[in-house]
């Protein structure tokens, strides 16, 4: 895989990774939120490394700073979106937090998360993740995603997955989740990732599975592109002014590129294209990324 599968290799690297592809997307949840923005693309777990912490060199904290801008269709009005995202190694822990402010469907909204990935041992770690917005329709009053990874295979170079959402929104609708998912890096420059989720959105009951597959080529350090697809079903989607949107198909495909351009920085772009029955939404994000000591 690279750092995430060998805990003795740089917890700096595995961050490096991370948050490079942590511009994501879970389709399957009914409600878009900012710890997953518009730039759709896999995120391997976190996994801390306490052996790096003896390394002079380790970079433990790292910064990302991103803005996107989304263009809809159906008269529904553009997207934009400004946020700062940090993560900090100590131990066994890898520390996250994240502000963004963004205005979509006409409205604006500021959002605030934060979490935490624990290596339990050389095996098994997980994520735990809290997150509310400010009362904006589209945003959560309160959320929590819980996860379980395991590292299989003799080299450690498969990851499965295994996680559980809670989603409620400012108008009384929730979501329920599970999903089941797996990565696999090769000996070469490749990592495959996909997974599937199951919603339940209430009140109404709906039932909705999707998925996503994806592809990232490249090396740590160097140059990383990957590209997704999701598609599948959607329970419950807020569009503003008191509409929504229940029980629908729609399909997501994005690009994302991340690039060093230094030692301990880099930029990271991306571009993605959602359609669902209603509406199509074409955006593109772009971000900066440090690495501190």
């Amino acid at each position: 895989m690279h750092p995430l599968i060998h805990s003795s290799l740089s917890a700096t690297s595995a961050l490096a990774i991370a948050a490079g592809l942590a511009l994501s997307v879970p389709a399957a949840h009914a409600q878009l939120s900012p710890l997953e923005p518009s730039l759709a693309s896999p995120q391997p777990p976190l996994l801390p490394a306490p052996e790096a912490t003896q390394d002079p060199d380790a970079r433990p904290t790292e910064l990302l700073l991103y803005t996107s801008a989304q263009r809809l269709s159906a008269g529904l009005g553009d997207w934009s979106e400004v946020g700062l995202r940090g993560s900090h190694t100590t131990g066994a822990h890898v520390l996250q937090g994240e502000l963004a402010t963004m205005k979509r469907f006409g409205e604006s909204g500021r959002y605030i998360g934060i979490g935490d990935t624990y290596s339990f041992d050389a095996d098994w770690f997980g994520s735990l993740s809290v997150g509310a917005g400010d009362g904006a329709s589209y945003l959560p009053d309160f959320r929590v995603d819980a996860f379980i990874h395991r590292k299989l295979l003799e080299q450690r170079n498969l990851i499965a997955s295994l996680g559980a959402g809670h989603y409620r929104a400012p108008d009384g609708h929730t979501d329920r989740s599970v999903s089941i998912g797996g990565t696999y890096y090769f000996s070469g420059p490749w990592i495959v990732q996909g997974e599937v989720r199951l919603n339940r959105s209430n009140p109404g009951r709906v039932d909705t599975q999707q998925q996503f597959l994806a592809l990232t080529w490249g090396r740590d350090q160097q140059t990383q592109v990957t590209a997704r697809h999701a598609w599948g079903g959607e329970g419950y989607q807020t569009i503003g002014s008191g509409a929504a949107l229940t029980n629908f198909k729609s399909h997501q495909t994005s690009l994302n590129l991340r690039h060093w351009l230094g030692a301990d920085w880099g930029v990271v772009a991306g571009v993605e294209r959602y359609s669902n029955p209603f509406y199509r939404r074409r955006g593109t994000t772009l971000a900066l990324f440090w690495e501190l000591p």
